[in-house]
């Protein structure tokens, strides 16, 4: 199939009928859902870009090639400041990140309708906008026209020259959004997105100089790794794409080596645009404000950041009190044990979702016990790390002292 990237014209896109809908993954029928960068908002699906990593395959969504609305525009905003885990000002948001891209024709229109639905209501959160399709002049400016909303556009470029891979990258579209944005911004921020990087496909010299050289105007450069589970790496074994890993993993994977490798070559190119770890660190930075997932509490993920970034983190960076801790607790009535500790506090059974939901009400780490973080892999998966004995049992101690304490005890 021809994917359509680069035209003019806006495609209407239509509602799923209640039978179509009920063949939709219930993790995409519903419309929000939580993210470690932000409450995504998603009711449009479908997406023909083809990218062939993409995490539509997780939703088994991967073969809906045109865009769909689960239900209008009114509605989607009204659900998402209506929700539970909506803060005003305070919680991060993202906007079609799950499955489909706020730039594409048709769904363009939709991207500016909810942002100019949540800037009318005076809402000064961040909202995340991430896409590799064809920005325009006319989105820029109405981006520009919003008054409240922190907005920042997050371009995924990763340098890979493979069509099978990434089909949109011979197109040179995404490297022209990325200039125009860069060159008519002044309220909205510009994030390059470097990722998924994945040895055998971007890992070359050649490769990093390209996302590299289309970076020197951006507010800040993100890199991170790659989604391994078995049905993205079914097709793409059957596009015959090698993929270098093999076991399934929960996290992104971004090897030790790897990231030494980008952080030198980052050093190297002279590229002032400074270069960061994390999705939130590089949005922070961009809008001059500390990190709202509280990074500052892992400090070895802030060594590459710019010295004014971390003035301000660590000037934000507070622990929570244990009075505190329960005040929240008892507030959204999550029913959990807790144990801080220096930087992230310990909790067990909240899920994903209600962690954080916590964490950027704090603005500090909320970690779960049956997933720990270790030291130098910033939260990524194991592969390509080696664990020490020291790790492991600083890990067990902290799960026994959680299952020692009753929530009513004082910390």
């Amino acid at each position: 199939m021809a994917v359509e990237v680069d035209s003019d014209r806006v495609d209407g896109i239509r509602m799923l009928t209640e039978a179509e809908l009920a063949e939709v993954a219930p993790g995409l029928r519903d419309i929000i859902c939580y993210r470690k960068s932000g409450l995504s908002l998603n009711h449009v699906i479908g997406c023909p870009l083809d990218c062939a990593y993409c995490v539509r395959h997780f939703q088994g969504n991967f073969n809906m090639k045109r865009p769909h609305l689960l239900c209008d525009d009114e509605t989607a905003v009204a659900t998402l400041v209506g929700h539970s885990y909506f803060q005003p000002h305070v919680t991060p948001l993202q906007l079609f990140n799950r499955a489909t891209d706020p730039f594409l024709p048709g769904v363009r229109h939709h991207t500016h309708t909810v942002l100019q639905g949540l800037d009318r209501r005076g809402l000064t959160n961040h909202v995340l906008v991430i896409s590799r399709a064809r920005l325009t002049q006319s989105d820029m400016e109405r981006l520009e026209a919003l008054r409240h909303l922190r907005v920042t556009l997050l371009f995924t470029y990763s340098g890979i020259q493979d069509a099978r891979i990434e089909p949109i990258a011979p197109s040179g579209v995404t490297v022209r959004s990325i200039g125009l944005a860069c060159r008519l911004r002044r309220r909205t921020k510009v994030v390059v997105y470097w990722r998924p990087i994945v040895p055998g496909w971007n890992d070359d010299d050649a490769s990093m100089r390209r996302v590299l050289d289309v970076s020197t105007e951006a507010d800040a450069i993100v890199f991170t790794g790659y989604y391994h589970r078995p049905v993205n790496a079914e097709h793409l074994a059957g596009l015959g794409v090698p993929v270098p890993y093999e076991e399934p993993q929960r996290r992104k994977i971004m090897p030790g080596e790897l990231e030494r490798r980008v952080i030198e070559a980052h050093r190297a190119s002279g590229v002032r645009t400074p270069l960061m770890r994390k999705t939130s660190c590089g949005v922070a930075f961009a809008h001059a404000v500390p990190d709202y997932n509280g990074h500052w509490g892992v400090r070895e993920i802030c060594d590459i950041c710019p010295a004014a970034q971390r003035r301000r983190c660590a000037a934000a960076y507070r622990p929570p009190a244990g009075d505190e801790m329960r005040e929240l607790l008892k507030r959204f009535g999550y029913d959990t044990d807790f144990l801080i500790e220096d930087g992230h506090v310990w909790a067990t059974g909240l899920g994903e979702e209600r962690r954080y939901h916590l964490q950027h009400t704090l603005g500090y780490q909320v970690w779960d016990i049956d997933w720990p973080h270790f030291p130098g892999r910033h939260g990524r998966a194991e592969e390509g790390w080696t664990g020490t004995a020291a790790e492991r049992e600083s890990h067990a101690e902290a799960r026994r002292r959680l299952r020692e304490r009753e929530l009513h005890e004082d910390d």
